[in-house]
């Protein structure tokens, strides 16, 4: 019981009447009394509201702390591909003058199925081009538009140079774009092998004799030229991009170019290989049913210490990958899936894109929201949020302008790195159900799942021979192509 000293005497003047204020008095609560008053003012919810402001401003103070590290890692990797940039050579027509003596043979090679649209400038810009001793082997995939009547043409026009071959059937365990390129190796000559996409044109007639020069002065058994995207349309010039960006994250051209380093990566758009390499890797048999053979075949190359390298071009060839949103979305998905694999590396890489590319504009939406419709008392606090996170943005904006010179894509269409931010998170979230087996993915009529096909037909059953009569064994021409000697 504790006693007010300022509570009414009794009317019989008997001394302090006792209250009881143990409810309200407390050691830890700040109370103001009045004695003029005769009441007691209890200010725990002041304190509670003082407290509440400093929670807050704390919050605040955090999110300020992460605007200032986003900015900061902008600042860091501007600098990386800035130095990239201006450090870092491009192969291009002018890297070499002539071709190198003696030429070696080399076999261009060229896979496509329903490539109707880009066939014809693909070959015609392959059989253009000034090195004196190669030839080019054109493989019709299975195609149903015009694809092999384009090919049968060409074939006329450029007589034994082009040599076209037309794939009837896809082996159940094979991919298909592997398969045609196995059968076209199986037609070549050279002592060089380069394999490039059915989407690819050519710029300079020099391609094939600067990458040549390249391989030989640098000693290298599998050289890859990464390609210049091509964009026709806004949302390609959005979107590429970041797809780029997100690889980049993993396949850094200097670290893959050092070969102490486990790091590997090739772009299947310009492979360039020694034929001894090609062999001792395994060929495409062996990576029959893998996505995205390009990188295993450089990882392959790696592991058994042949020299891999990759150089960016400049003005030898470029790529227009995909003709609409649709292929995009399952090609990009695809290739994440191919070249990350695991399910970690992926959900990394989805983190990377959240916080870095999208979390700052989220970030400003919501200062400007809670600048708006939040108390006026706190209106200040919203607007340095909004402040420091457009500061944030602008810096992120300021580094994007390097990484787009480097690819060659307009500078304007940085503003739309957050669009394509969000669709390539998208992509991701494909290629990590594809990598949990919970998605499947279709690519020119052929499904997979988990990376295994998963349209292949069923093997027919083989009747038993009467034993009363001999059979000479006689292999089908898929079990040929699948022979172990051609694996190893």
């Amino acid at each position: 019981m504790i006693v007010s000293p300022w509570a009414p005497r009794n009317p019989g003047g008997n001394g302090a009447e006792a209250v009881d204020l143990s409810g309200v008095w407390r050691r830890s609560d700040r109370a103001a009394c009045c004695p003029h008053a005769g009441i007691c003012h209890n200010a725990s919810s002041g304190d509670r509201t003082r407290r509440g402001v400093t929670h807050l401003s704390t919050a605040f103070n955090i999110w300020y702390g992460l605007a200032g590290f986003i900015a900061f890692t902008w600042m860091l990797r501007w600098y990386v591909v800035e130095h990239y940039r201006r450090r870092e050579r491009m192969l291009g027509p002018d890297s070499y003058a002539g071709h190198p003596t003696p030429p070696p043979r080399v076999s261009v090679l060229v896979a496509g199925k329903d490539e109707e649209n880009y066939i014809e400038t693909c070959v015609r810009s392959l059989m253009t081009q000034d090195y004196p001793n190669y030839q080019v082997i054109a493989v019709n995939d299975r195609s149903t538009d015009a694809t092999p009547r384009i090919l049968d043409r060409l074939k006329l026009e450029f007589g034994d140079r082009l040599h076209v071959i037309h794939v009837e059937h896809l082996p159940g365990d094979w991919f298909g774009k592997h398969h045609a390129m196995h059968l076209g190796v199986q037609a070549a000559d050279g002592a060089w092998l380069l394999f490039t996409d059915a989407d690819c044109r050519q710029t300079s007639p020099r391609t094939i004799s600067v990458a040549m020069h390249e391989a030989i002065k640098r000693k290298v058994d599998f050289l890859s030229v990464i390609p210049i995207m091509e964009n026709r349309k806004p949302w390609e010039s959005w979107l590429q991009p970041v797809c780029s960006a997100v690889l980049l994250l993993w396949f850094q051209p200097r670290k893959v170019n050092k070969s102490h380093k486990k790091v590997a990566y090739a772009n299947g758009a310009f492979m360039l290989l020694r034929r001894g390499c090609y062999d001792a890797i395994g060929g495409h048999p062996a990576f029959r049913n893998m996505a995205n053979e390009d990188i295993h075949m450089a990882r392959r190359t790696k592991e058994l210490g042949l020299r891999l390298k990759v150089i960016m071009n400049e003005g030898l060839y470029v790529t227009h990958m995909y003709r609409n949103f649709r292929e995009a979305w399952r090609g990009w998905g695809r290739i994440f899936f191919g070249c990350l694999v695991k399910r970690w590396k992926i959900a990394l890489a989805m983190g990377f894109l959240l916080f870095f590319s999208l979390f700052p504009w989220v970030s400003a939406m919501a200062a400007a929201a809670g600048w708006a419709l939040d108390d006026a008392a706190r209106a200040p606090m919203w607007r340095t949020a909004l402040l420091v996170w457009m500061g944030a943005i602008a810096v992120k904006q300021w580094a994007l302008i390097s990484w787009y010179r480097i690819i060659k894509t307009p500078v304007k269409y940085s503003i739309g790195y957050v669009i394509g931010s969000v669709i390539a998170l998208g992509m991701l979230i494909h290629a990590f159900l594809q990598a949990g087996g919970r998605a499947k993915t279709s690519w020119r009529g052929t499904s997979y799942r988990a990376g295994v096909r998963v349209d292949a037909p069923a093997p027919a059953p083989v009747a038993s021979p009467p034993q009363t009569i001999p059979v000479e064994t006689v292999l089908p021409v898929a079990a040929v192509e699948l022979a172990p000697k051609d694996v190893a």
